[in-house]
Order: C-alpha cells, then sequence, then structure tokens
C-alpha cells in the first residue's frame, strides 16, 4: 500500500496532538475533567506512548479481558496495541493489494467517477474571542450523503492530506411555513459539517479585517472585478439616479417643489404666520368698528 494511505496516529506533532486535546467535544472534556483525566491548557492528554483517553480505557478493558494474551504467555504492550490498532485504521476502502511480477502493488477497486457532483466548501474554524486560530484543524460544509470515510479518502486521494480525527455534526434548516401550506424547511440550509484534524498545519487565508490597509483595498478591489461583489449597491445607486433624472432629460430632479429645500420650508412658513396675523388684526378691527357703532345707533 502506498506510504501516502497511512495516516500518522502515534507519530503526530506535538502541536497537532495539543491541537486535538483542545477540539475535544465539550461534553467528552466535562466527563473527563469529572475523573480527573482532564489535560493541562495547551497541552496534550495523550499518553507517553500516544494513546489518547479513550484509547487508552479500550486498553485497560481489553487487558482486564484477557484479549492481548500471546501465545507465549505476556501481553501486548501499550505501544504494540496502538501499533496495530494504527494498522488497522490505515485502511481505506477501495484499495486492494495483489500480487504482480512477485511484487505487491496497491490496487483501486471500483469504477472511475468523472465530473462528480459531491461538492466540499471549507471555511473558517469555529474560534472563540482571545483564543489562537488552531492551524491543524480545518472545517467543511459537505453534503449529507457524505461519510467520515469518504472525507478521509477523499482528502487523501485528492489532495493529499492525511487527517489524524473527523468529527461531523447536522445543522437542520430552521423550518419554513407558508400561508395554506406544510411547513417545510430551506433545502440549501441544511448541511453537514466537519471537522477535520490535520497532520501538517494549514493556515488559513487572513480575514479582511487582519490585512493591512493596502492589502484590504487592493482585495475589494480584486472582489468587485472578478467577482462583481458590491455591484447589487452599485445598481441600486444608478437606479435612483435614474429615478431623480428630469422628464425631458435635461439637469436632475433634485429638488421636487417649494417644500423640497429648508429655506423655501421656512419662508412658506413665514408667510403663512403674517397671513394668520393679518387675519387675526382684521378681526379685530370690526370687533372694534362694530363696538363703536352700537352706542351710537342706540343713542
Amino acid at each position: 500500500m502506498f506510504a501516502t494511505l497511512r495516516r500518522l496516529y502515534a507519530t503526530l506533532p506535538d502541536a497537532a496532538a495539543a491541537a486535538r486535546t483542545a477540539s475535544t467535544p465539550r461534553a467528552v472534556r466535562i466527563r473527563r475533567a469529572q475523573q480527573g483525566l482532564d489535560a493541562e491548557p495547551e497541552g496534550s492528554d495523550a499518553t507517553p506512548e500516544g494513546l489518547t483517553p479513550t484509547e487508552f480505557a479500550r486498553y485497560q478493558r481489553a487487558l482486564a479481558k484477557g484479549e492481548l494474551l500471546q501465545n507465549d504467555g505476556r501481553n501486548l504492550t501499550e505501544a504494540e496495541w496502538l501499533s496495530k490498532l494504527d494498522a488497522r485504521r490505515s485502511r481505506v476502502r477501495g484499495v486492494r493489494e495483489v500480487v504482480q511480477d512477485g511484487e505487491k502493488e496497491a490496487e483501486v477497486v471500483g469504477q472511475k467517477i468523472y465530473l462528480p457532483n459531491v461538492i466540499f466548501k471549507m471555511v473558517r474554524n469555529h474560534t472563540p474571542a482571545g483564543q489562537p486560530y488552531n492551524p491543524y484543524e480545518a472545517t467543511f460544509r459537505v453534503p449529507q450523503s457524505v461519510t467520515k470515510t469518504d472525507i478521509r479518502s477523499y482528502l487523501l486521494a485528492v489532495y493529499g492530506v492525511q487527517t489524524t480525527y473527523i468529527r461531523t455534526d447536522n445543522y437542520q434548516s430552521p423550518i419554513r411555513k407558508a400561508p395554506a401550506r406544510t411547513a417545510t424547511t430551506i433545502a440549501d440550509r441544511t448541511y453537514k459539517r466537519a471537522v477535520v484534524g490535520l497532520v501538517e498545519p494549514f493556515y488559513y487565508p487572513l480575514a479582511e479585517e487582519d490585512m493591512p490597509k493596502q492589502e484590504r483595498e487592493a482585495r475589494r478591489k480584486w472582489l468587485e472585478e472578478r467577482l462583481l461583489v458590491g455591484k447589487r449597491e452599485t445598481d441600486r445607486q444608478l437606479y435612483f439616479l435614474r429615478a431623480t433624472r428630469s422628464v425631458n432629460g435635461k439637469g436632475w430632479k433634485w429638488r421636487t417643489g417649494t417644500t423640497a429645500s429648508r429655506g423655501n420650508i421656512l419662508r412658506l412658513i413665514a408667510e403663512r404666520r403674517a397671513e394668520r396675523e393679518q387675519a387675526v388684526e382684521n378681526v379685530k378691527a370690526r370687533i372694534r368698528e362694530d363696538r363703536g357703532k352700537a352706542p351710537a345707533e342706540a343713542a
């Protein structure tokens, strides 16, 4: 079998082993902390032989059952048991060994698929605030029909990426209910997330907010020219500009009447106030005139 088809478990770099420990699910970390098996911060929880707490518990159970007893009367050591476990994990489905001209060679079993419709979308790792980015871990969004074995084989066969662990979880789309219809889900929002441990570190490209000003401007320009990012906002502004164009095509309708300018509004208010005050004065004058006529008529 090809050397690249073997995953390195017991020979992980210290940084990769520490990253594997840090990515352990929260429920598992709580359970191990209750048992007194929690690891030091930024450290690995593996034994000196390379066994994780789960593998060490499996080794202890097998030892108690007598499953590790050999023909010579001795039990397998932790390193020997881990070596056999790694050999079993190293299997890749669809590959078998054949003998040709007295030499063993790996032969791929199955039918080649051209132009497959399986899409692996790589996204940034979830990094809590105040914690460094984990370069020994990669996150993908994959179809729900893809298994962990498929993910491992795909990354290894296509990109030559060796993986240490794969953790998957399914995200269910929110339920959408239209009037007079049954509740349905949104297909494009239902996906499977795969968190993959890496033997070699991979540094995701810097986020836009982490880039220097010059690189950030160059990236935005490239996105606008190549991927048309921001074109919708530009089209929206052009639409409003066309809507403010005058009917005859001469000039722009920036002010649509006397009430579209602050100066005009204040002028109209002053004029109406003056008209109102003049009307009040006219009424008062008529009342005084009527009161003056009343005594003369009575005499």
